[in-house]
């Protein structure tokens, strides 16, 4: 069966690569233009096209996405893991066997670019990723398989993409299979229950103290790794790595800094306090808010 694979992050690696390994016919890879990253703004490939030109494996971009190219690959599937893009109509039509999408979610629930995040964001205890058909609209194909998971109560966005990671790479070569013996299922989303989940932005990255100390909690485990949840200290903006709820409370507005000491800052909030464990200050590193507050002193 001939695959064309359309993704770009470390989530769509894993899925590539487990096809590669079940010795799959991957005849095209379509994935994000290379970019500038880190302090010296060196121009970088995404992880799914250095995967793919190490397998010898023709690389498109977003700007190659035409029916003329995508047609001369003749793919019998197209499988699609986050690849930020939408599909048109005529390139959804021309793969006999259709286009699978891996969603990190248990849908209709998170549909949208940023499921995972949104899932922790939400406090929800529970995650997966779902395959399904794709359709015009976003993520609202007919669905194939699901896999379930928990959500542990210290668990980051990065902790939980690495962990869907590999389940979406399982996930979908079962899915092929699937499709390939003509045994997959078409399940109709409910779309009655549908919720959606827009990529963050940074501008949302301040924390909002008039919130309770679990959704403060699961803000911060939600923004890791990006934007990252920040706070004002000290006349900069600080960003945030870690908190803890406590049994505090005391008369104070939201906000107010209650106490700092070797257990981290103390933060009144809406029903208690939060104690920030693990800051970032610019420029800087990732350090325990004591080691923070020592740093602090000597300025």
């Amino acid at each position: 069966m001939r695959i064309v694979f359309m993704g770009t992050p470390e989530i769509s690696r894993k899925s590539l690569q487990r096809l590669y390994d079940e010795k799959h016919e991957i005849v095209g890879v379509f994935t994000g233009e290379d970019k500038r990253r880190g302090r010296g703004m060196t121009l970088s490939q995404s992880p799914v096209k250095e995967l793919a030109l190490s397998e010898r494996t023709p690389v498109y971009h977003p700007a190659d996405l035409t029916r003329e190219t995508v047609s001369g690959l003749k793919p019998d599937i197209i499988a699609v893991v986050a690849f930020g893009k939408i599909l048109r109509k005529e390139i959804l039509d021309l793969p006999p066997l259709g286009c699978v999408n891996i969603h990190g979610s248990l849908l209709p629930k998170y549909r949208g670019a940023a499921p995972i995040q949104h899932a922790i964001l939400n406090g929800e205890r529970e995650s997966g990723v779902t395959s399904m058909y794709m359709a015009e609209g976003i993520d609202d194909g007919d669905m194939i398989f699901m896999r379930k998971t928990a959500i542990s109560s210290d668990e980051t966005s990065g902790d939980l993409f690495s962990r869907l990671g590999d389940m979406g790479a399982e996930l979908l070569a079962e899915t092929i299979s699937a499709i390939e013996q003509g045994t997959a299922p078409r399940i109709p989303q409910n779309h009655d229950e549908a919720t959606y989940a827009p990529m963050l932005k940074k501008e949302t990255a301040p924390i909002d103290f008039h919130s309770s100390m679990r959704e403060i909690q699961c803000k911060v485990r939600a923004f890791i790794p990006w934007p990252v949840a920040t706070i004002e200290h000290g006349g900069r903006t600080v960003k945030v790595y870690g908190a803890e709820a406590t049994d505090f409370f005391c008369e104070v507005p939201s906000g107010t800094i209650i106490s700092e000491s070797e257990r981290g800052i103390e933060i009144a909030c809406s029903d208690g306090a939060v104690i920030i464990t693990r800051l970032q200050a610019p420029g800087g590193k990732i350090l325990s808010a004591a080691d923070y507050l020592r740093g602090c002193r000597k300025v």
